[in-house]
């Protein structure tokens, strides 16, 4: 009887959890960063204030928690596994990693917005360190044969430049839809490059 009243008790601990996170989700895409307030967010969970902040101390580890979960169910549950076709242009392979990683923000833009602000914020990094733990390794069956200071390059430069794009939409200036054709076109630049100096993979 303990026992299964421990799982049942479990259960209602996690399924409040999971509300949290995807209220924390609809709120910041429906009405903004500045939205989020930990009284709101409870009403829209059906959860208790006490209940939010025995999971999270401030409001910052709440959004980044909701905003960790969601790119990891979103953003990288799509990452090749596999090895790259023997036929495959280094631009092809790579873009079958990047472009799971861009997409899902076309269809949520606000979500993109509160990514851009919540990595500068207290405990941001976590968003970005857990990126490049999914990432890294399925970029990295591609890049195998690649020469390491190319990597660097590569890295160095996508990294800017998604920085940039992804301030951009924050300000407004261009759509979410905007990215995936951005980062494709360098890196097919980059790429070409690489591999007509380099030979053939």
């Amino acid at each position: 009887m303990s026992e299964r009243y421990d799982a049942v008790m479990e259960s209602a601990v996690g399924e409040g959890e999971q509300r949290i996170r995807e209220s924390v989700i609809d709120i910041l895409e429906t009405e903004g960063y500045d939205a989020v307030q930990v009284r709101v967010v409870a009403r829209h969970a059906r959860v208790s204030l006490a209940k939010i902040y025995k999971l999270y101390s401030t409001r910052d580890e709440l959004i980044l928690a909701a905003l960790d979960w969601w790119t990891k169910e979103n953003r990288y549950a799509g990452l090749p596994t596999s090895v790259p076709s023997p036929g495959d242009t280094l631009h092809t392979a790579l873009m079958r990693v990047l472009r799971p990683i861009f997409e899902p923000w076309e269809h949520h833009p606000g979500l993109l917005v509160a990514y851009f602000r919540a990595r500068s914020a207290t405990g941001g990094e976590t968003l970005i360190s857990h990126g490049l733990e999914a990432v890294v390794p399925a970029a990295m069956t591609v890049l195998v044969d690649v020469d390491a200071e190319f990597i660097q390059d590569l890295d160095t430069i996508l990294t800017s430049l998604v920085y940039g794009l992804f301030g951009r939409v924050a300000r407004g200036e261009i759509e979410a839809r905007a990215i995936v054709p951005a980062v494709d076109r360098a890196v097919y630049w980059l790429t070409t490059g690489y591999e007509a100096t380099a030979g053939p993979r």
